[in-house]
């Protein structure tokens, strides 16, 4: 137990809001997912409605070396402002698709993995809703992070299958720090069934994950967010995993 809290407390986050938590790892500062955007409404296919600014502008994030895109196709996971960041920053790694669609972006399929600075990056499967769902929500990716003498993290990505979390776990071994996308999102598109985690789900998925620190974001500020980051904490009380979780404040570094 003592050697997971040493290695784990190298990582020192920021959460913008939303998907959006600046990290540093291994020397370099990584975004996932960014979002900057003021609250405000996006048509198209089913309208989005952002409620919630971010906690720190882009401005005060600073420089960022790395982000992890996991997916370019809704703007609650890259907003207008988001993509004139993405601009700045020297590495974006993402889904193929996202590739084609973004210049500078560099996009990895499934389990191919990118060396940066002695960090080795793997991509990961990830589902926005139930199976079959990608012609209507699209390719998602999450990422494995590691590098030696730091902790292993995986970024989830907009992911709903607790399967996925499996097989990942089943593939890379041990995991030190999970940034799972809860919130329950439901646009109605899949009826009842949530296309990011729920907290049911994201319980079944820290279980999963043995001992490693759950950091949820993405399960606030949304309107089609339908669970609140209080249920979720509740749920994994319940569930004898309070312990495990580490919900990081909105604008405040922290170390976990």
């Amino acid at each position: 137990m003592t050697e997971t809290i040493e290695r784990t407390n190298q990582l020192h986050a920021l959460h913008v809001g939303g998907p959006t938590l600046r990290f540093r790892y291994a020397g370099r500062t990584f975004l996932t997912d960014p979002t900057f955007d003021e609250p405000g409404d996006y048509p198209g296919p089913i309208t989005l409605h952002k409620l919630v600014g971010p906690a720190v502008s882009a401005a005060e994030v600073g420089a960022v070396d790395i982000v992890l895109l996991s997916h370019d196709e809704h703007a609650d996971n890259l907003d207008n402002s988001g993509r004139e960041f993405l601009k700045t920053v020297p590495t974006v790694l993402s889904t193929p698709g996202a590739a084609e669609r973004i210049d500078g972006v560099q996009g990895l399929e499934n389990w191919e993995t990118v060396t940066i600075d002695g960090i080795r990056v793997t991509a990961v499967p990830a589902l926005h809703g139930p199976e079959g769902c990608e012609p209507l929500s699209g390719i998602v990716t999450g990422f494995v992070l590691q590098a030696d003498g730091q902790p292993t993290v995986y970024v989830s990505g907009d992911n709903a299958s607790v399967e996925l979390v499996g097989q990942i776990v089943e593939r890379i071994g041990r995991i030190d720090i999970a940034v799972l996308f809860v919130g329950a999102a439901n646009i109605g598109r899949f009826g009842d069934t949530d296309v990011t985690l729920n907290a049911n789900t994201a319980l079944q998925a820290a279980e999963l994950l043995g001992d490693a620190v759950i950091v949820p974001v993405h399960g606030e500020g949304w309107a089609h967010f339908s669970e609140t980051l209080e249920r979720l904490e509740r749920v994994f009380e319940y569930g004898g995993r309070r312990g495990q979780l580490r919900i990081p404040p909105l604008g405040t570094e922290v170390t976990v």
